[in-house]
């Protein structure tokens, strides 16, 4: 038993760094993509201490909905926007990065004593058997129709954001007699010249 316990302490420290370094990754990259990506590593870690809580369904509900949806959803807004904007330097910017330094040191300290002030005990009793198979029947029969509304909902957003951000590139002033077909057609984004 002594073993299976060592190499669980070893996976939560591997995985609780690994969560720290990509949290971190994705405050501190300039980059966007890089930090879309590293949210993703943020996910996948949790998914892994959920597994380690012998939470089944909750780690593969944080895969397939924050990885698989979520996240992929937040990098196709990030390359469908696709703007380039060189950020201004602004004034007394030190006041604004010191205060959010202050607040999350605040933060850092307040959940560090509540963890060290929990008394936390090891249950020994044994887990219990895998509950997905009872939060899928009643997924799939009482929450059916919530779980189908939500779904439009997400498409309806989606084809909203899409909609708005292909919106500059639309003209203004119709002028003169245009056809159903152009009508309905959105023009191409330019695409930059393959010289440059």
């Amino acid at each position: 038993m002594q073993i299976a316990e060592g190499v669980q302490l070893v996976t939560f420290g591997i995985l609780s760094l690994l969560m720290l370094g990509t949290a971190l990754g994705v405050v501190l990259f300039a980059n966007i993509v890089y930090s879309a990506f590293l949210l993703g590593g943020v996910f996948i870690s949790m998914a892994g201490i959920y597994i380690l809580l012998n939470a089944d369904f909750v780690s593969a509900a944080q895969i397939l909905v924050y990885v698989g949806a979520v996240n992929v959803l937040i990098l196709f807004a990030i390359m469908l926007v696709n703007k380039r904007e060189d950020f201004t330097p602004l004034k007394n910017s030190w006041l604004k990065q010191g205060s959010t330094a202050l607040v999350c040191a605040g933060l850092f300290a307040l959940l560090s004593t509540v963890s060290i002030v929990t008394p936390w005990e090891i249950s020994t009793i044994t887990p219990l058997a895998s509950s997905v198979v009872p939060l899928a029947k009643h997924f799939f029969t009482d929450f059916l129709l919530p779980f189908e509304l939500a779904s439009i909902l997400l498409l309806m957003s989606m084809v909203g954001a899409i909609i708005l951000a292909r919106r500059d590139f639309m003209p203004d002033n119709i002028s003169g007699e245009t056809s159903t077909q152009d009508s309905l057609t959105l023009p191409e984004r330019p695409r930059e010249l393959a010289g440059k």
